[in-house]
């Protein structure tokens, strides 16, 4: 149950130097791909294609959750038809999807990809995770704002309800970040010494869930003790069924196909958790539920059950699988990268209480969270629906797409674009280091935009962007404040050399 439970919230060796090899497309100022392609690149029809009704779907559902994984998936086809943009068939699909069409053009490039944030051409509406859309049930009834399209009004009310509530909580999120990770860690360092290994994801998880109710809600989960004891794995069981179509859990076969991409999951199986933390939310976030009435306009079941999937969907979630990306590339360490990050943390830092304005201080931190993501990004597909016909660029390309089509960015082979990062699929500590490092950080594409992009109403960049870099950026110094040294895996810590 763990591992399924790890999978439906998403989802190497070190060197050090890196530098573009190349520049991908040209950025406009909201972070969108140039879409005039440049006239020297030639006209090309889109190679690929989506096979026989139900056949070719069948035939590339299997290939893709059975004998070839998501990456393997994607490469091979780039192999096949050499060439970044692509069209093929991505789950779900029959039997049991109803007017859901798995028929997609793939990129997996920096160029084609980065179109992706042109809301001029793009249309965002329920298309979080492909042409399949998880029931309304799951969300009170409504379409909250991951599913709207910036066209959509309730679209800017969400967008700015929520970049209003990160901006509040800035008061609270580091001090909530901090006393909620001493409780974590002493937990673990309770059961090293018990045990001699410890499972972080349970403590990781209690954590989060923790800090983001104070920070975000402004809602302290102590109030309820069920919600306190929980309320974490409530939220794990509500992501797991609305996604569960849509992920390689690597269960034995033929069983994952049979049972968890077959059909969609009905809500009525994780109703009783859902109900309880909206009423949590309404009854300890009153303030916040009513400023989103208040000031944006919103009803307030319509604050509520978006507060709860930004909560739960996007903060819970998102943390809950890149934190362990983030622990097991630590673990990966050959090149002394701990011992380089422990000197930075400790000389910048100072002993002092950590901030945001202290890891800011921090380069090297602050590049192996980059870093991180580069290599696994938290949401490895993004989706994206073409408002009009128009072209579509790649490096060495021009592409014709009709309005209408889906467009489908796997993130995992966007970031190892050759052209762009030197070196692709070695992790690279320093990578974002130095004048060429912030370079490459306009085509770091983890948070549906480039990082030096800026979330708005008008777009949809995660409006937490900075958020989670500087979140993860003092998880990290945390550990070397606390640590000399530590060896873990994507899930547990085996060692722990405590601070001298």
């Amino acid at each position: 149950m763990s591992k399924l439970m790890t999978q439906a919230r998403m989802m190497t060796p070190m060197s050090t130097g890196s530098a573009p090899s190349s520049k991908p497309a040209a950025l406009n100022p909201s972070g969108a791909a140039t879409t005039a392609p440049p006239s020297s690149l030639r006209v090309r029809p889109i190679p690929g294609a989506y096979g026989w009704p139900i056949l070719g779907p069948i035939s590339d559902r299997l290939d893709y959750f059975w004998f070839q994984g998501p990456e393997t998936f994607f490469r091979k086809r780039f192999e096949k038809y050499m060439s970044s943009v692509f069209r093929t068939n991505v789950p779900p699909c029959f039997p049991f999807f109803a007017g859901v069409s798995p028929n997609v053009i793939a990129v997996v490039d920096c160029k084609s990809f980065a179109h992706l944030f042109d809301m001029d051409i793009i249309e965002k509406r329920n298309v979080l995770v492909g042409d399949f859309m998880p029931s309304t049930s799951f969300t009170g009834d409504f379409r909250v704002c991951a599913y709207l399209d910036t066209e959509e009004q309730d679209h800017a009310k969400v967008k700015s309800f929520a970049i209003d509530i990160l901006r509040r909580s800035s008061e609270v999120w580091v001090s909530s970040l901090l006393s909620s990770m001493d409780v974590m860690w002493t937990t673990i360092d309770q059961s090293l010494s018990d045990h001699g290994k410890a499972s972080y994801l349970v403590p990781l998880q209690k954590c989060l869930f923790n800090f983001l109710c104070k920070s975000i809600v402004g809602a302290d989960p102590a109030s309820s003790p069920h919600i306190a004891e929980s309320g974490y794995a409530m939220l794990d069981k509500w992501l797991a069924l609305q996604l569960l179509p849509t992920l390689k859990i690597g269960v034995l076969q033929p069983l994952e196909e049979i049972f968890l991409h077959s059909f969609a999951y009905p809500f009525f199986l994780v109703k009783g958790g859902y109900d309880k933390l909206a009423e949590f939310i309404a009854k300890e976030g009153g303030e916040v539920v009513e400023r989103g009435q208040v000031e944006f306009g919103l009803s307030s079941e319509q604050t509520i059950h978006n507060l709860l999937f930004i909560l739960g969907f996007n903060a819970f979630g998102g943390f809950a699988v890149f934190l362990p990306s983030l622990l097991s590339a630590l673990g990966k360490d050959t090149a002394e990268v701990q011992k380089k990050l422990r000197q930075e943390v400790r000389q910048k830092s100072n002993g002092s209480t950590l901030s945001f304005n202290s890891v800011k201080e921090m380069p090297l931190v602050q590049s192996f969270v980059y870093e991180t993501l580069r290599m696994n990004p938290p949401v490895p597909i993004q989706y994206g629906r073409a408002r009009k016909d128009f072209l579509l660029s790649s490096h060495d390309s021009v592409y014709e797409v009709k309005k209408g089509e889906l467009l489908c960015g796997y993130q995992k082979l966007v970031m190892r674009d050759p052209k762009v990062f030197a070196d692709p699929e070695t992790f690279v500590p320093d990578r974002f280091t130095g004048e060429k490092g912030r370079e490459l950080l306009s085509y770091l594409y983890w948070s549906n935009g480039p990082q030096t992009g800026t979330p708005g109403p008008s777009n949809k960049q995660c409006a937490a962007k900075d958020y989670v870099t500087l979140t993860a950026s003092l998880f990290l110094a945390y550990l070397f404040q606390r640590y000399d040294s530590i060896t873990c895996t994507s899930s547990a810590v085996t060692a722990a050399e405590k601070a001298k």
